[in-house]
């Protein structure tokens, strides 16, 4: 009698349980359904700018504001990139690969590491988003290269999409609770309706913590339970994904490469740049100064540099690094334009995002009801701009002018609005680009399994979320 036989007859491979089931149902319906991101943008612009003219807009104001929001971003679309490029290169250098080598050895089975990246992926996106996203793919490619186990490649890639789709906006990145904890950084228009809400009042809470303990343990849960099995993983082989990456050169083959596999000027550049460090940490706390952009990204590739050693390896990481934010670069732009027909476009003084929030928010009657339909505004609004610093300020004056006449937590609304606002880009790609560039996979490889969190998570965290805002007393606007 053989492995696969019983008394006779074959055995059955084993029955796979529902989640599973439900999440192949909807792994097989994206990747026969699911556009390219890249389709999914231009979808999304077009169903904007019919919005906007149904709302009462004229088609060529529609397409004036498409025209002038399509360049608005470049500044934030080259800042992500480079947070992508910085976080890949970091990842990539010999001390974070070897890191990384350990880390991939901890899983001893293949649903226990897609529960693994799941974990690290929410726990480094507390921190920074940019690293969650980089090194969880890097994490997956380690993972895969294993012999040892079966790993499914698209579900364990999802996985490492969780901190961008629940988790970021929880930690010191949120960038609604950094803009309402800097006086310097809050609207003038904004100030008297909100003040100064310090990080004690938003990420700091108890019920913060808590949302983040439930959310990572559900997450966790629902990454078991969607895995398949060995018999039914598809792993990179399977998908014909190339777990090879280039090799560096170790040293000079000719007398022009020295300075190339020269450590002096790294050394010299980080030297350089030493004076700028401690002019901007000498105050402070370091991980509220690295929440700006621009000091991110100069801080992680002077890191990368210096990791790196040598230049020559600085700089292969540096091209391995670009096919990831190709999709950035082509379709951020068309975020910007279908922000600019949300926003820009007014009818009677309205623009469609003023109409659409006034909607919803006048149906608030109560903190409970009010947290509930923030929330889903949020959420809808961020399924159409997927930037949630940039889309808080679009909500804040009218979302927070209704929690004051309401009476709702200032600091709770707006965890309200970050614990919604991420959701959606579990079904939306925008922020799967650098990741996609990483795994070298498309969305409709992930989509499928990234539904079954938003489906299960939206109405978990949103409960928690509402049942969340009874704990707190209302507190006027600090003004300093």
């Amino acid at each position: 009698m053989t492995d696969t036989t019983l008394n006779g007859r074959t055995a059955e491979p084993p029955r796979e349980g529902v989640l599973v089931r439900l999440s192949q149902t909807m792994v097989a319906f994206s990747e026969r359904w699911f556009p390219d991101a890249y389709i999914f943008v231009l979808l999304a612009t077009v169903a904007v700018a019919l919005a906007a003219i149904v709302h009462g807009g004229s088609p060529v104001a529609v397409s004036a504001a498409f025209g002038e929001g399509f360049w608005s971003i470049i500044p934030f679309t080259m800042q992500m990139a480079l947070v992508a490029i910085g976080g890949y290169i970091v990842a990539l250098s010999p001390p974070v690969a070897a890191l990384m080598r350990r880390a991939a050895a901890v899983p001893t089975t293949g649903r226990g590491a897609v529960v693994f990246v799941g974990v690290v992926s929410i726990l480094l996106s507390l921190v920074n988003w940019g690293v969650s996203l980089i090194f969880s793919g890097l994490l997956v490619r380690e993972i895969a290269r294993r012999k040892d186990i079966r790993l499914d490649y698209r579900a364990a890639g999802a996985a490492g999409y969780l901190g961008l789709g629940f988790g970021f906006t929880l930690g010191i990145s949120s960038s609604a609770a950094q803009l309402q904890a800097n006086p310097a950084s809050i609207p003038p228009s904004l100030m008297p309706i909100t003040g100064v809400i310090s990080f004690y009042e938003t990420i700091l809470t108890w019920q913060n913590l808590l949302v983040i303990v439930v959310g990572t343990l559900l997450s966790a849960a629902i990454c078991y339970y969607t895995t398949p099995s060995d018999a039914a993983a598809k792993t990179a082989a399977d998908l014909g994904v190339d777990l090879v990456d280039a090799k560096v050169e170790q040293k000079p083959t000719r007398p022009g490469d020295y300075l190339e596999f020269s450590p002096i000027l790294t050394i010299l550049i980080v030297v350089l740049a030493a004076g700028w460090f401690y002019e901007t940490f000498k105050s402070g706390n370091p991980l509220i100064t690295m929440s700006g952009l621009n000091t991110y990204n100069f801080v992680f590739l002077l890191v990368g540099a210096l990791l790196h050693w040598r230049p020559r390896s600085f700089l292969v990481s540096f091209s391995q690094a670009m096919p990831s934010v190709a999709g950035v670069l082509l379709q951020f732009p068309f975020y910007g334009g279908i922000a600019y027909m949300l926003t820009r476009v007014k009818t009677e003084g309205a623009s469609l995002s003023d109409t659409i929030a006034h909607w919803f928010v006048s149906l608030a009657s109560d903190t409970s009801v009010f947290s509930f339909i923030v929330g889903i505004y949020s959420a809808v609004l961020g399924f159409f701009i997927p930037s949630a610093g940039g889309k808080w300020i679009i909500e804040a004056p009218y979302i927070m002018k209704a929690a004051n006449e309401i009476g709702a937590h200032l600091g709770w609304t707006v965890m309200v609005y970050n614990i919604a606002e991420t959701l959606p880009n579990f079904i939306n790609p925008f922020w799967m680009l650098p990741l996609l560039g990483v795994l070298k996979l498309k969305s409709k490889d992930l989509i499928g399994y990234t539904s079954m969190q938003f489906f299960i998570h939206f109405p978990v965290v949103m409960l928690l979320a509402v049942a969340l805002m009874h704990t707190f007393t209302y507190r006027a606007p600090v003004i300093p």
